[in-house]
C-alpha cells in the first residue's frame, strides 16, 4: 500500500512521523510532501523518509492565493505519479483536493479549528480526527479522541529525552535555561491577532537572565540585539531542549503545548484561544494569557515552584489521555487496511 503524507508545519510532521514509521514497518511505502516554510525538510530528512518539496511557502495574501493553485497542481501531479492508496495530513487543502480528483481517501487531522482552511478541505476529506476538547462541531465526518497531537510524538512510548542537549547548548549538566518562542504573524489565521511587543521581548530576556540562560526560537528574523540568544541546534533536537528547560514562553500554541506534554511549565501568550492549551491549564502545565504584561507575574509564580511538581502534573495528564499515535495507527488499520493486500512492491521515483 502507498500512503502520501502532506505536512505544512513542523508540528504536522511530528504528529505523523511515528505513524509513518509504523506503517513502513507494516510494509507500506510512504511519501511526504511539504512546502519550505520553516525546517520541515530538515525534519523529514532526519527521520529518513522520502519526500518532495513544492518550494517556497507564500506569506502574503496574493501569494497564498497563487500558492493554492500552484500547490494543488503540484500535489495532483505528484500523487498521479506516486499513486497513493491513502492521503494523510493535518488539514491539507492540497491533499484533500488531489484525493478527490484521484478518488482516494483522505484522512485529515485538525486541532485548531481554522475555519478558513477547513471549508476548503473538509468537503473532500473522508474523516477529520480531532481532540475531544476542540470546541467546533465539524459534522458527521468528525471523529474525536481523548488527547492532543503533541501526545502522538511526545508520549513516553515514543519519546525519550536526551540529556546531551545540555552539551549541545553549551551548558553545564542540569544548568537552568529558558526558551522563548516568537511567531512571524503571517499565517492565514493570524490576522488581527498579536503577541509580544519588541519591548516585551527585550524585557523577557532581561528577566529570565536573572535565573538562567535564555534561548530564542523565532519564525521571523530577530533584531540585532537579540540575535545572540537565537537557538543554534538541529530542529529535531528541539523537544530534548523543551523537556529539560526550566520554563517556556511562547506566542505559538504548538511549542507551548509540547512543553506542557513534556512536563515543562509553559506560558502561551497569544490572542488566538487554543483549546488544547486551555485544557493543559487545568493540569497546571500551560498558562494562557492574552496580556503580555501578566506574563512577568506568571514567571515569578512558576519559578517559585519545584521543577518536579510539573513532572507530577505531566504524569496525571498522560494517565487521563490516550496514546494518540497508537490510536491513529489502530484507526487506519481498522478503517483502511482491514481488507487491504495492495502493498507496493517497487518504489516509485519522483
Amino acid at each position: 500500500m502507498r500512503i502520501l503524507f502532506d505536512v505544512g508545519h513542523p508540528g504536522d510532521f511530528h504528529a505523523l512521523k511515528n505513524l509513518g514509521h509504523a506503517l513502513r514497518a507494516k510494509g507500506a511505502e510512504v511519501l511526504f510532501t511539504t512546502r519550505d516554510k520553516e525546517f520541515e525538510r530538515e525534519l523529514i530528512k532526519a527521520e529518513g523518509f522520502p519526500f518532495k518539496s513544492f518550494g517556497t511557502h507564500y506569506k502574503t495574501i496574493p501569494g497564498k492565493i497563487w500558492g493554492l493553485l500552484k500547490f494543488d497542481v503540484q500535489m495532483l501531479w505528484t500523487a498521479f505519479r506516486f499513486k497513493p492508496d491513502l492521503f494523510i495530513s493535518h488539514g491539507s487543502i492540497y491533499a484533500s483536493h488531489a484525493s478527490f480528483v484521484l478518488r482516494k481517501k483522505h484522512m485529515s487531522l485538525e486541532d485548531t479549528g481554522n475555519m478558513e482552511q477547513i471549508r476548503l478541505y473538509k468537503p473532500f476529506a473522508d474523516v477529520v480526527l480531532t481532540p475531544e476538547v476542540l470546541p467546533f462541531d465539524l459534522g458527521p465526518k468528525q471523529i474525536r479522541y481523548n488527547g492532543y497531537h503533541e501526545i502522538a510524538y511526545l508520549h513516553p512510548n515514543v519519546f525519550k529525552p536526551n540529556p546531551s542537549i545540555f552539551k549541545m547548548l553549551g551548558l553545564a549538566e542540569n544548568e537552568p535555561f529558558g526558551i522563548l518562542r516568537f511567531v512571524s504573524w503571517n499565517a492565514s489565521h493570524d490576522g488581527g491577532h498579536s503577541g509580544f511587543t519588541a519591548e516585551d521581548k527585550a524585557g523577557l530576556v532581561k528577566r529570565l537572565q536573572q535565573n538562567m540562560r535564555v534561548f530564542i526560537s523565532s519564525e521571523a528574523e530577530l533584531p540585532e540585539h537579540l540575535k545572540s540568544f537565537e537557538f543554534k541546534i538541529a530542529p529535531e533536537k528541539l523537544h530534548d531542549a523543551l523537556y529539560y528547560a526550566s520554563i517556556v514562553i511562547s506566542e505559538g500554541a504548538t511549542v507551548a503545548s509540547e512543553a506542557g506534554v513534556l512536563g515543562t511549565p509553559a506560558i502561551y501568550t497569544n490572542t488566538i484561544p487554543i483549546s488544547y492549551c486551555q485544557d493543559q491549564e487545568k493540569y497546571g502545565l500551560v498558562y494562557n494569557t492574552t496580556d503580555s504584561k501578566k506574563v512577568f507575574k506568571l514567571i515569578e509564580e512558576i519559578l517559585q515552584l519545584d521543577r518536579a511538581e510539573f513532572r507530577k502534573r505531566r504524569k496525571k495528564l498522560l494517565e487521563d489521555k490516550i496514546d494518540v499515535n497508537q490510536f491513529f495507527l489502530d484507526f487506519i488499520k481498522d478503517r483502511y487496511l482491514k481488507d487491504s493486500k495492495i502493498f507496493s512492491e517497487k518504489p516509485v521515483s519522483l
